[in-house]
């Protein structure tokens, strides 16, 4: 099942996102919509119902892993199962790492959501690299295996970057002014 956007508010609270985690999900899901429906307009099938919801409750196990080491996707992932959302569990869990891509084949509704989240910092529409620097300092903290892995999951994120505005009317520079001034999810 994919939950309506009302049922994802009550899912937020619910499991106590924080207020900042929440403003971040609501833009990352307004990201998402506006590359699924530029993608709709260029004739990939994509389903926004999904990429929306998944958008959403993408993060929906950050406040339960905020003290912890406990991956906050795969959390997540468990958190839509134990409530029936098997058609998203798979997205939110690989929104922090996509694992099930291909730069060849048509854009998925997982590939949206992992890209989307990339460029939203806290509540602000950003650059990859922009992300990728923040991210750097906040997890890596100059661990060479840590940094690498962030790097690489970024460079992997380009691609991706690359598969979905190729299909695109706007380039990904046209994001911000398009997330504040397009519609909103709620």
């Amino acid at each position: 099942m994919i939950p309506s956007t009302e049922i994802c508010f009550q899912l937020m609270d619910r499991y106590e996102m924080l207020d900042n985690i929440k403003a971040h999900s609501v833009l990352v899901a307004r990201v998402a919509r506006l590359i699924a429906t530029g993608l709709m307009d260029a004739g990939v099938s994509i389903s926004l119902r999904k990429t929306t919801a998944a958008a959403l409750l993408h993060d929906i196990g950050k406040t339960a892993c905020l003290n912890s080491d406990r991956d906050h996707a795969e959390i997540g992932r468990q958190i839509c199962i134990q409530n029936s959302f098997d058609e998203i569990a798979d997205i939110v869990g690989q929104h922090v790492r996509l694992r099930d891509y291909d730069l060849n084949e048509n854009c998925s509704e997982t590939e949206i959501v992992y890209y989307a989240d990339k460029r939203v910092n806290h509540d602000e529409v950003v650059t990859l690299k922009e992300r990728l620097s923040y991210l750097l300092e906040r997890y890596g903290g100059n661990r060479a295996g840590i940094d690498r892995a962030i790097r690489k999951n970024f460079d992997l994120c380009q691609e991706v970057e690359k598969k979905l505005f190729k299909k695109l009317s706007f380039g990904p520079e046209s994001l911000l002014y398009l997330a504040r001034n397009g519609n909103m999810i709620a």
